[in-house]
C-alpha cells in the first residue's frame, strides 16, 4: 500500500502544482487585460473630443484585441476613438461597436448666438438660412444628422432652410445616398416639407 501511495502522492502534487500555475497565468492575463483597458480609457479621458463620452473597453491582451462600445455624437468622434484605442498597443485589433447618435439642442435651448454661428457656417458652405431662429435651428439639426450619417455625406450636399422648408442641392454618388439624404431631412422634427434638387453623379 505504501508503494502505491508514492505515485499517487506525486500525482496529487503535480496536479496541485499545475493548478497553481494555471491560477498564476489567469491572474497575469487578468492584469494584462485590466492594464490595457485602463490605458485606452486614460487616453479617451485625456482627449478633448472624447472626454466624458462614457465609452467602455473590454480587452483581451492574449489575443491582442480590444472591444470598444458606447455612444458618441459624431462619426468623427467614433473614428477618433478607434484611432486612439489602436495606439494603445502595437498591432492591437480594435473591434468597433460604437453607435453614433447626434446630440441635438432642443428648440427652447437654441439661442440667437447659436443661430448666428449657424448662419456663418452656412455662408462658408454656400447654404442659405431664413431670417428666423427656427430656420437656423432646423438647419443645424439637418446638417448634424447628415454629417453623422455615412450614407449621406453632408459636405457634398447643400442645405437651405427658409420658413421651415428644407431644400437639398448638390450631387451624390448613388440613388441610395440621395434617398437617404431626403429621408433624413423629411424625418427631422419641425421640418414642414423638403424640396430635393439632388442629382446622382453619373459613373465616368
Amino acid at each position: 500500500m505504501r508503494i502505491l501511495s508514492i505515485p499517487l502522492a506525486a500525482g496529487l502534487l503535480l496536479m496541485a502544482s499545475c493548478s497553481q500555475e494555471d491560477r498564476v497565468q489567469v491572474a497575469a492575463s487578468g492584469k494584462a487585460n485590466s492594464d490595457l483597458e485602463h490605458s485606452i480609457q486614460s487616453s479617451f479621458a485625456a482627449d478633448a473630443q472624447l472626454q466624458g463620452s462614457g465609452l467602455s473597453v473590454t480587452a483581451n491582451a492574449d489575443k491582442n484585441e480590444a472591444v470598444v462600445s458606447g455612444t458618441v455624437s459624431s462619426e468623427d468622434a467614433r473614428s477618433r476613438a478607434v484611432t486612439i484605442a489602436k495606439e494603445a498597443k502595437p498591432g492591437l485589433r480594435v473591434i468597433d461597436l460604437i453607435d453614433v447618435k447626434p446630440t441635438e439642442v432642443a428648440r427652447n435651448a437654441y439661442t440667437e448666438v447659436m443661430a448666428r454661428r449657424a448662419r456663418e457656417k452656412a455662408l462658408i458652405l454656400g447654404d442659405k438660412i431664413g431670417s428666423s431662429v427656427d430656420d437656423a435651428w432646423l438647419y443645424t439639426k439637418v446638417m448634424t444628422r447628415l454629417t453623422t450619417n455615412t450614407g449621406a455625406p453632408a459636405l457634398k450636399i447643400n442645405v437651405d432652410v427658409t420658413d421651415r422648408v428644407v431644400t437639398l442641392r448638390g450631387q451624390v454618388d448613388s440613388l441610395a445616398r440621395k434617398d437617404e439624404a431626403e429621408r433624413i431631412a423629411k424625418e427631422t422634427d419641425g421640418v414642414k416639407s423638403v424640396n430635393s434638387l439632388l442629382t446622382v453623379r453619373s459613373a465616368s
